[in-house]
């Protein structure tokens, strides 16, 4: 209980100050994103601030069960870092590299989807460029082909890779876009679904009249 309500306080007091007044955020379509889960927000990777800017699209009384994942060599490398990602932004662990033959680094993923959590992945792996997309990995594709109840919903963001861009500890304001499409359900095929994912985050940009990826 205690545990709860230090993540509801940092979140009131803390996160979302920081990203609905200090940072400053249009959201487009957000009737789009999902009230319930099991539910998979795939969004674009371009900075630190990109878990809490989607974290806080979402009321309080949900936080709780929005599930970013991330790395476990970076969120879980220290006791308190630990701590911290575990219990008060939920993190769910991922390993980048498979270190054990037969072990699926998703486990934790579908075990959140299977309680019915809403989980926050990034397909690009990790953070790259400012405002430059990365290539995909096959990792939302296995989680909507595992759970084709659940949503799949891409969310293109721009400007977190200005306001707080990888490989720099200095935060600058900058007002920042997020632009939710439309959910996509698992149609059987993988690469289908993968183009068809792709296709939509290109016109999320394109129409939002943002420069394109190169």
């Amino acid at each position: 209980m205690m545990v709860k309500f230090l993540r509801y306080l940092f979140f009131l007091l803390v996160v979302y100050p920081v990203v609905h007044i200090i940072l400053g955020l249009n959201v487009r379509n957000r009737h789009l994103l999902p009230t319930t889960g099991p539910a998979i927000l795939a969004a674009n990777h371009n900075s630190h601030l990109d878990t809490a800017v989607l974290m806080a699209l979402f009321p309080l009384h949900l936080v709780s069960k929005v599930r970013p994942v991330g790395a476990t060599d970076y969120w879980f490398s220290k006791p308190s870092t630990a701590w911290f990602s575990r219990n008060i932004m939920g993190i769910i662990p991922i390993d980048r590299e498979r270190t054990e033959k037969g072990v699926d680094p998703l486990t934790p993923s579908y075990e959140a989807l299977a309680q019915g959590d809403i989980l926050i992945f990034f397909p690009e792996g990790s953070r790259g460029e400012p405002e430059q997309l990365a290539d995909f990995k096959a990792g939302v594709t296995l989680l909507a082909e595992k759970f084709p109840e659940a949503p799949v919903v891409p969310l293109f963001m721009y400007g977190m890779g200005k306001a707080w861009p990888k490989g720099t500890k200095l935060f600058v304001p900058f007002f920042c876009h997020v632009v939710v499409g439309q959910p996509m359900h698992w149609e059987g095929e993988r690469l289908g679904f993968m183009r068809r994912f792709k296709a939509q985050m290109r016109q999320l940009a394109a129409a939002s009249n943002f420069p394109l990826w190169q």
